[in-house]
């Protein structure tokens, strides 16, 4: 096999249509806006550098260090982005962190370290506002949170409840877009302060002109200072109940189940009133009386036939608590079981956008890191859904390692004719401009 040497060829061609919708939709000049001004002798402007840091997902990269050892090529001499290195890039992005805080809770002796960062939190909401405006839905806004575990070995980080370090950030979603990330040491469980964490959440969506009309949370949310919290924000929500004595001792006075099946098993199913937290409402000094709430309750026969103390039966039992009054047992499980989605969420920033190789070595750095990872992701969601109406074979559903190697994928050269730079793409790229 004989091999000619040639012209450098970009193997990324697809990249650049990416780069100028991005900049169709104002992303860079908001960018260059709203994040504070460069010193004068800085060879590149904001644009310039988180382009650059979302090139590197956008081209099948893992980490920053991708910037340089396999995309310079494909960066250099590219009119529409001048390229940089990785070192300038880290070091602009460690001058948006801001300082992590600590905090005690009332029970126990533990330090909390969280890491909030509300400027970047509101430029992504502002971003998205050029991509997808949220508040202007006219469907209800379904807010869904959680914290996901993110294993790491840098020097801050502290021992999770899965007995290996890492960071604990929680993470707001609404469909499929990241709206609001607060940053957390690994020692931080998902119920620590979580009422202060939502309330900081709900308060920028509200700044942002977005109002949060159904919220949807699991188990972690289950406790009186979270739940006062939300619904003083939202509509109506649905939370994953803790089963407790009290709550036992009223699931074993409900006559009417429903027998329903459940992926081939017999079950039962059926809701009733019930007031929670009497206990905490006693130990907080809550003096406002206490609402009764709409508990949905399933049960499953067990396999070993162990009896439960409570109800004297031999059945699993899980309960949903929401405020909706309108909508049938099955459909509030149904309703409640569609946030099971956020987990591809958290999948795919693990996987497809850096969130599993941390650069940095402290907590609040890496923040910084989520935040413009979760920007990427967020965009690249509106990108997916634009070109599919473009390009034969892309979907919307589509995971970004699909979209690269079907789009991105594509070799291309820059060629300057006539005082203007034209792409000439080495393929059949069916691109509808």
């Amino acid at each position: 096999m004989k091999v000619i040497n040639s012209k450098q060829i970009s193997p990324f061609g697809g990249l650049n249509f990416v780069i100028k919708a991005l900049d169709n939709r104002s992303i860079g000049s908001t960018l260059n806006n709203e994040l504070p001004d460069l010193p004068k002798q800085s060879q590149f402007d904001w644009r310039d550098i988180i382009y650059n840091f979302w090139s590197i997902y956008f081209c099948g990269g893992d980490c920053i260090e991708d910037l340089s050892e396999n995309l310079k090529h494909t960066l250099k001499d590219n009119p529409l982005l001048r390229s940089c290195s990785p070192d300038s890039l880290l070091k602009r992005m460690k001058e948006f962190s801001v300082p992590s805080q600590e905090f005690g809770t009332p029970r126990g002796n533990s330090v909390h370290q969280f890491s909030i960062n509300d400027k970047l939190n509101e430029l992504n909401l502002k971003l998205l506002n050029k991509v997808d405006r949220i508040k202007d839905r006219e469907h209800p806004v379904v807010l869904d949170y959680d914290n996901t575990l993110i294993f790491t070995e840098k020097s801050d980080a502290k021992m999770t409840y899965k007995k290996a370090f890492g960071y604990a950030p929680g993470v707001g979603i609404i469909e499929d877009k990241v709206v609001y990330i607060e940053n957390r040491n690994g020692n931080s469980d998902a119920q620590t302060l979580q009422q202060d964490t939502l309330a900081r959440m709900f308060s920028l969506l509200k700044k942002q002109g977005v109002k949060v009309d159904v919220f949807r949370a699991d188990s972690a949310s289950y406790q009186l200072s979270t739940l006062l919290e939300v619904v003083e924000n939202v509509d109506k929500f649905y939370i994953k109940a803790r089963m407790n004595a009290q709550l036992y001792s009223t699931i074993d006075t409900i006559e009417n189940w429903e027998k329903i099946e459940i992926a081939g098993e017999e079950a039962y199913r059926a809701s009733i009133e019930f007031s929670p937290f009497k206990q905490a409402a006693s130990r907080l000094k809550y003096q406002k009386p206490l609402k009764n709430y709409r508990y949905v309750v399933t049960k499953i026969k067990r396999i070993d036939g162990q009896l439960n103390l409570f109800t004297g039966e031999d059945y699993t039992y899980s309960a949903i608590i929401t405020n909706d009054k309108n909508l049938s047992n099955d459909q509030v499980v149904f309703f409640y079981n569609q946030r099971g989605k956020i987990e591809r969420e958290f999948d795919a920033l693990k996987n497809d956008f850096g969130w599993g190789n941390l650069p940095f070595s402290n907590l609040e750095h890496n923040t910084v890191f989520l935040l413009f990872s979760a920007i990427c992701k967020n965009l690249y969601t509106h990108i997916i859904k634009e070109f599919s109406k473009k390009v034969k074979g892309l979907k919307a559903h589509f995971r970004i390692k699909k979209f690269i190697f079907r789009f991105i994928c594509t070799p291309a050269k820059w060629v300057k004719n006539a005082r203007c730079w034209k792409l000439r793409i080495y393929g059949n790229l069916a691109f509808k401009t």
